[in-house]
Order: C-alpha cells, then sequence, then structure tokens
C-alpha cells in the first residue's frame, strides 16, 4: 500500500477537566476506586463499552457532556480529591524502600517479561504470568522499589475467545488503537521517535520504544511495528505469542537484546536485571557482548559480572513447558553474534544446555538464565522443591536438596483485585493503613472486630453484584451467536443470589483439569439440583489456539452446561480477561483449583479470591501446600502423583464431590440466628487474618529486594570497581581451580568411634585431604549431615563446617568439627570439599565436589 501518514485528533477537554488526561494516562487509577469512580461517572454505559479504558471514554463522550462535567461542583471536587491523592502518592518520600534502603539510592531494577497484565484497557497479557508481571510493577510503586519494566508492545495482543454453537473455541485478534491505549511513544528533543536496531537473521530491524506510567514505576515496551521495517518483520509484535518458534525466537530477540540496547540509548543505568521466566534470557548475551567492547574483557570475566547481576525466576514446573529452539534456528538467528562475544558456535550451543554431538538437542532458554544468572528461583516453595528436582541433573555430585534454586512464594496486588465492597470494610474496621502496608500481620487481627452479619452481608451483594454480571454477559454471548429471542431472554433468570457459588477461572491447559467437576455427571447434577442446598458453577478460561484438548475440555463442559437439569446451575462466561476475573474472585463463595499435582508452580487467582474473602478448595498444590489450613478451606488429596492419570482423577473427583456434599455445603447452609451461617464467616475471617499479609505482592517484592536485588547489586558492584578487576580475578581464579580440582582428595575420615549416642552428645569428626596445589582458603570442607532413610541415603540434611586444624607427618590437612546431635533417630553423614571464593554465588556454581 502507499505510505500512510496519519493524523491525531484529541477529545477536547474544558480546561477544569484538562487533570483528567494526567489522571487516565498513569495506570495507577486502576488501583484507586475514586479514580475509577471519577470516570464511570462521567457515563457509566460507556464506560463498561469501552471496557474500563479512560482514553476511549474522553474520546468517546460527547462534549455536552464534558461541559456539563465542568460545571458541576461534585464531579470537580471528585477530581480536585483524586488528582491530590495521586500527586500525594506520586511524590511520596518515604515509602518502604527508602525507609529500609535509603543509603542504595543507585539501584535500579529492570524487570523483562513477555506480557505484562496491568488492566484490560492494556491486552498485552494472555493469564497468570502477565498478570503476575503487572502485580509485580503495582507492588514496586507501592514500596517505592527503584524499578522499571521492560516487555513488548504488541499490536493485537492475545486473542479474544467466542465460542460456536458446538461449544468449540474460537479466536481473533482485534488489532490494538494506539490512541486508545495508555501508552506513549518515545521521542527526542526534535520529536523523532527513538529507536535502536536489532538483527533478525539477515536483516536489521527498526525498534521503537514506548512507556506506560504505573505510579511511580515506569514499563518501557518495544514496537516493531515501523514503517521503515520489512512487512514480515513488522508482525515480530504483533500478537503476543502468536506464529511458531520462528516468530517465538524472533520476539525474543527483540525482547532481551533489543531491550538491553533501549536502557542504554535511555540512559537508563540498570544494576539489577530481573527475567520473569525464560523468555528475554536473550538479554544477558547481549549485556555480556556490550562489557567486553567497553572494558576488552573476556567472554569469561564479562560474564561473571553480568551474572552477578542476574535474577531468573522461573514459573515452569515441567520441561515441556519451557522454550527451546533447534540448533538450525539458533544459528540462523546468532551465526553473526557468537563471534562478538569470543565464542564458536558450539560453545555458544552450549550456554543452552546443548549436548555435545547430537543434532536433535535444542537449546534450551531456562538453561541459559541459569548459566547467566546469580539467583534463580521458584514460585512457592512446592515449586523450589520440584524446580531442584528438574534441574539437579546440571549439579549431578549433590542431592537435589542442595541446588542453588530457591523460592519466593507469588503473591497478588492487593488493591487492584479487593471488591469495592470489601475495601471499604477494611476501611471501617482495619482502617486505611491495610492499604500503605498490607504485610502487618497485626493489623490483619483486627477483623475479628468486624460484625459476623456485616461480613456476610458485604459478601452477599459481591455475589448479588457477580450474578447480574455474569446474565449480562451470557445474554451478549446469545445475542452475537444469534439465538432465539426467548434464550435471550433466559439468560436474565438464570443462576441465583443466594445460592452458593463456585468459581473455576484459567488457562484451559488440560493438567488444570478443567473438567474433573464433571467426571460424574448424574452426582454432580444432583448437587447443583437439590432443593434446599442448590449450587452453581460459574467457568470461565482461555485454551491455547492449538491446544486441541483443551478446546475439547471447554466443548465437553458446554455440552453439559446444556442439559436441562443443570442448564440455570452452571454457566461458561466468554473471553475470560482481567475484568471477568475481578468479578469471579470478588464474587463467588468457593474458589476452585484442581490442576494435577505438582504440576502448578503457584497458582493466584486463589490468592486474589482469598484477599475478597472467597474461600478455596484445591488440590494439594502449588501455593496452597502454604496457604492450606483446615480452618481456612479444603483441600483435594494430599499432593499424591498417580501412574494412571485416569485413576488419579476418578479418585480426586469423587474426594472433591465427598468435600462438596459432605462439608463446604452443609457449612454454607448451615445458617443460624439472622440466618448467617457463623462457622463460614468464622473461616472468612481467619483465611483474612493468615493470608492477607502473607500471599501479596508487597511481600513477595519486598522479599525480592532483600533476598535478590540488594545482594546482586552489591555484588555486582563490586566486582565491577576497577573497570572490573574482581569479575578478571573471578574467572581467572575458576580457571585455575577447575585445572587442579583433580588432585583434591579425601584421604580418610575418623569419627569418635560411638555407635549409641544420646540426645545432647556432640560426635568429632577429623578428615584427612590433600588439595594439591590449591590453597585451604580456597576450598570449604564439610560433613553433610541428615536422617539416614531406608535406602540408605541422607535426607533433610544440612552442612557442618570442618575447620583446618593441622598438617600430619604425610603432609595432609587435618580438618576438625563437631556433629551436634539433637534429636533421635538414625543419622548419616558424608565429608566432601567444595570450591570457595569470597565472590562465588554459590559454592556449588562450578559443579565441582570431591567427596570421601
Amino acid at each position: 500500500m502507499n505510505r500512510l501518514h496519519t493524523l491525531s485528533v484529541i477529545p477536547t477537554l474544558p480546561e477544569k477537566l484538562e487533570r483528567l488526561r494526567d489522571v487516565a494516562m498513569d495506570l495507577h487509577w486502576t488501583w484507586n476506586p475514586d479514580a475509577t469512580e471519577l470516570f464511570e461517572r462521567l457515563d457509566p454505559e460507556l464506560w463498561d463499552k469501552v471496557e474500563h479504558n479512560p482514553l476511549c471514554l474522553l474520546a468517546g463522550i460527547g462534549q455536552d457532556r464534558l461541559e456539563e462535567a465542568a460545571a458541576d461542583e461534585g464531579f470537580l471536587d471528585h477530581l480536585e480529591t483524586v488528582t491530590k491523592d495521586f500527586k500525594e502518592y506520586r511524590h511520596e518520600k518515604e515509602a518502604w524502600y527508602q525507609q529500609q534502603y535509603g543509603d542504595k539510592k543507585d539501584l535500579l531494577v529492570a524487570y523483562f517479561s513477555a506480557e505484562f497484565g496491568l488492566h484490560e484497557c492494556l491486552p498485552i497479557y494472555s493469564g497468570g504470568l502477565g498478570v503476575l508481571a503487572g502485580d509485580h510493577l503495582k507492588a514496586a510503586s507501592d514500596l517505592g522499589v527503584p524499578l522499571i519494566g521492560v516487555g513488548l508492545l504488541y499490536q493485537r495482543g492475545y486473542f479474544r475467545q467466542y465460542l460456536n454453537a458446538d461449544g468449540w473455541q474460537q479466536e481473533h485478534y482485534p488489532s490494538n488503537d494506539l490512541f486508545c491505549l495508555t501508552v506513549e511513544l518515545i521521542k527526542n528533543e526534535q520529536g523523532e521517535p527513538i529507536a535502536t536496531k536489532v538483527l533478525i537473521g539477515t536483516r536489521e530491524v527498526e525498534v521503537h520504544f514506548w512507556k506506560v506510567q504505573i505510579g511511580r514505576v515506569t514499563l518501557y515496551l518495544l514496537d516493531t511495528n515501523v514503517y521503515s521495517n520489512h512487512p514480515e518483520d513488522r508482525q515480530i509484535t504483533e500478537t503476543l505469542y502468536g506464529g511458531d518458534t520462528e516468530m517465538r525466537i524472533k520476539q525474543e530477540i527483540v525482547l532481551g537484546i533489543g531491550g538491553v540496547r533501549m536502557l542504554k540509548m535511555l540512559g537508563l543505568n540498570a544494576t539489577v536485571f530481573h527475567m520473569n521466566e525464560g523468555h528475554s534470557a536473550f538479554l544477558a548475551l547481549e549485556r555480556i557482548r556490550q562489557l567486553m567492547a567497553e572494558q576488552n574483557q573476556t567472554f569469561a570475566e564479562a560474564r561473571e559480572a553480568i551474572r552477578a547481576s542476574t535474577v531468573f525466576t522461573t514459573h515452569t514446573p515441567v520441561p515441556a513447558g519451557i522454550d527451546k529452539f533447534g540448533q538450525d534456528q539458533i544459528f540462523k538467528y546468532f551465526k553473526e553474534f557468537w563471534p562478538s562475544i569470543g565464542l564458536d558456535k558450539e560453545s555458544f550451543l552450549a550456554l543452552g544446555g546443548v549436548k555435545k554431538g547430537k543434532a536433535d538437542s535444542p537449546f534450551n532458554m531456562a538453561n541459559l538464565a541459569m548459566e547467566t544468572s546469580a539467583y534463580v528461583n521458584g514460585v512457592s516453595k512446592l515449586h523450589g522443591e520440584v524446580s531442584r528436582k528438574m534441574w539437579a541433573d546440571r549439579w549431578p555430585l549433590v542431592s537435589s536438596e542442595e541446588v542453588p534454586i530457591y523460592h519466593v512464594t507469588n503473591g497478588v496486588h492487593a488493591r487492584s483485585w479487593v471488591a469495592p465492597e470489601m475495601s471499604h470494610l477494611f476501611d471501617r474496621y482495619i482502617g486505611k493503613r491495610w492499604q500503605e502496608d498490607p504485610r502487618d500481620h497485626d493489623l490483619w487481627k483486627r477483623i475479628e472486630r468486624i460484625p459476623e452479619e456485616e461480613l456476610w452481608r458485604t459478601r452477599e451483594r459481591m455475589r448479588e453484584r457477580l450474578v447480574i454480571f455474569a446474565r449480562e454477559r451470557l445474554r451478549k454471548q446469545l445475542q452475537r451467536r444469534g439465538e432465539p429471542l426467548s434464550e435471550i431472554e433466559r439468560a436474565s433468570q438464570v443462576l441465583d443470589m443466594k445460592t452458593l457459588t463456585i468459581g473455576f477461572a484459567r488457562r484451559f491447559a488440560t493438567y488444570k483439569r478443567g473438567n474433573l467437576l464433571i467426571q460424574d455427571p448424574a452426582r454432580l447434577a444432583k448437587i447443583l439440583s437439590d432443593p434446599e442446598r442448590p449450587v452453581q458453577i460459574l467457568i470461565a478460561g482461555k485454551a491455547h489456539p492449538k491446544d486441541d484438548p483443551g478446546k475439547g475440555v471447554i466443548r465437553e463442559i458446554i455440552h453439559y452446561a446444556r442439559q436441562d437439569e443443570v442448564r440455570d446451575r452452571i454457566m461458561f462466561l466468554e473471553d475470560y480477561d482481567m475484568n471477568v476475573a475481578r468479578h469471579l474472585v470478588q464474587g463467588c463463595d468457593i474458589w476452585l483449583n484442581n490442576p494435577r499435582p505438582p504440576m502448578e508452580a503457584s497458582g493466584t487467582s486463589g490468592m486474589k479470591a482469598a484477599v475478597n474473602g472467597v474461600l478455596n478448595c484445591s488440590t494439594f498444590d502449588g501455593w496452597w501446600v502454604e496457604g492450606f489450613d483446615p480452618g481456612v478451606g479444603w483441600k483435594i488429596g494430599n499432593g499424591e502423583v498417580y501412574e494412571d492419570i485416569e485413576v488419579q482423577d476418578k479418585i480426586e473427583s469423587e474426594l472433591l464431590y465427598d468435600l462438596l456434599e459432605k462439608e463446604i455445603v452443609p457449612l454454607f447452609y448451615s445458617s443460624s440466628r439472622g440466618r448467617i451461617p457463623m462457622e463460614w464467616t468464622a473461616m472468612i475471617k481467619r483465611m483474612l487474618m493468615n493470608h492477607c499479609p502473607v500471599f501479596i505482592t508487597t511481600r513477595m517484592v519486598s522479599e525480592y529486594t532483600r533476598e535478590a536485588y540488594i545482594p546482586t547489586h552489591e555484588r555486582s558492584a563490586q566486582l565491577m570497581e576497577n573497570s572490573g578487576e574482581r569479575a578478571r580475578a573471578l574467572s581467572a581464579w575458576k580457571e585455575r581451580v577447575k585445572s587442579l580440582w583433580q588432585d583434591v582428595q579425601i584421604v580418610e575420615v575418623r569419627g569418635d568411634g560411638q555407635q549409641q549416642l544420646n540426645i545432647g552428645d556432640n560426635v568429632r569428626i577429623e578428615a584427612l585431604v590433600k588439595l594439591g596445589s590449591l590453597d585451604p582458603s580456597e576450598v570449604q570442607v564439610t560433613a553433610w549431615v541428615g536422617d539416614l532413610g531406608g535406602e540408605r541415603e541422607i535426607t533433610d540434611a544440612h552442612s557442618v563446617p570442618l575447620s583446618h586444624k593441622s598438617t600430619d607427618e604425610n603432609g595432609n590437612l587435618v580438618y576438625e568439627g563437631e556433629i551436634e546431635c539433637s534429636s533421635a533417630g538414625q543419622f548419616g553423614y558424608a565429608v566432601r570439599i567444595l570450591p570457595y571464593h569470597r565472590d562465588l554465588d554459590s559454592p556449588l556454581e562450578l559443579g565441582l565436589v570431591t567427596w570421601e
């Protein structure tokens, strides 16, 4: 087509309303109820129609209505309040980070993610990973953590879902109207877009930058939809997770390599780089390239400095969920790159875990991320354990317990997800400080002050709002399908305001078992249609466009829901997004989560429900391993892993039916005085007190700051001093230790000979070792002590250091230490030697271990 010239026409806001545009352009409004009410007040019907997008609202509203609002003193007072709150928030000088780490003024975290779920008005997310990333940025803003986000600006984002007459998922990809997105193109002083270029195959691709303001945090988005680019290259940032692995590797090159170049061009000197999943792992290679060029370092030296400042969070509990690329693809896109970092093809492929001489061995992005990160973590306690076992072959000489992968349990941004009704309740009985520092456990003990009747009536109003929303959503679904008028009119009759409501909403991957509840259709129908104690279910979620088994699960649910005996009791809400999610997690009574253990890394939807007083019923997986207590919810099984998944599904579906029939439903309908189910409301109170200060992103981000950001920031600064002097020294030391480790050996281990010991006794250990040319200061000699199981393997172990005491007549170094017998049982120990250097991330980093 011919070159297209664009004109941007913006609405004419009366002078008194000009501040509305400023409020709209900062997504802080998304967690400020006063601000959302302000926009809705302009035109409630249009506000819903434009999917709560303030820029679309201002563009579509009539000029007469704007003039009317400008003359409305009440509206202007409301605007003044919102603007004042906005300014106070942006300019607050003593947030949590400033109070705790005021001396760390040079810290800047660059948080990379392939998707960010901030609000439905900015559709550049698909599901939990993106929403978690969005909540991470919001919490960093609340805490004052110096952090910026880096992602991609998708022209179409993720697909919109609708179902055909047979219940089969269909996808369509509407283009995002940049005019109506809260994004701003970054330009230079001459008004021209600032851009960088990235080599994709044989072509250089121009990349533009956009920014999104989120309170105190800025999100930067990269965009290849530039006229000067080849048509194929313009499509790189078109669709989130669209296309094949060819498109995926192009997107990840733009995100990782382009993202690092963007930060450099904008003068944003990040000191810590946090990769949210492995999609952005190529960033480490570009950082190494830049450092090698700037400071004349070798690859090994530059990698030490870069590794020290990199954090990697994995969200994947199964190998199949990790991005992998064929060796031919790596050659196609990186054959010009690896010479720039001083590597040959084989060495470069090894960074991605490619096995030497195996043409079918893929390049693994998680492996690349781990190779170049100082701190690696899973997203729940259980996921940390699963990840250590999953990656144990990277550290073959130690037990999986000691693999250096940690965990930071996910959380949710409470202020974004708590319903207005519940928020007002918290304000009244806890005080507004719950919004400023929800991590305060003592604060949440005030939940006890809430009268049971008021808590129950609040929850009822939230359920009523959900039912109204679901009916309207169903009516629109039926209209779109062209259903008869009689069916459309029935939409106003489905569901009931007083009925126990179960919510189930998530990505429809088969392991999440969206159809577990309908394993026994007749038994479920009996539960749903009980005339005295009825139950209703609301379901939502998308299957990946290429996941036919997942689509089949949705179709199975739709067909079941059409049966006469349940059609008013079960509903599938199409096109699951953050708006649908908010209504569901706020209005349900039970949040159901039944993945097949241990395949749920964390799962945050249940946390969103919990902060709204919704009780959880879940398999013992993900975050629920930490969150479950008999007094706050229910668990389906004990996290057992079955060889036959059909047997597992049958057993656990029956457990779920039993819980509903014998515990959940009777408890919900066990009303006493004033028709209030007192034990149910007591469970809600216990859950709010236990979960609200823990499973939130302010706790999560503060933990990342303490455990990952500050330590990596400080260690990286030390390695980079004097043009990377310590990084060079560390690199040289590693090469030296690797070459000399073959001479390290344990000659003999001596105990004190006692076989029967009492609690409180100490066992003295002496080890004779040879270190060859290494100095004792370059190693750690330890006893690995733990329970001795039936298979004679040490479990639940810990390390006890042994100290160098002397040298014997044979030249052996003598190390001594003591093991304390603190409990009864059978224990074992084994002595080992590890390398030690003050600048190592972990003694296991080199993979060098010598056992007795």
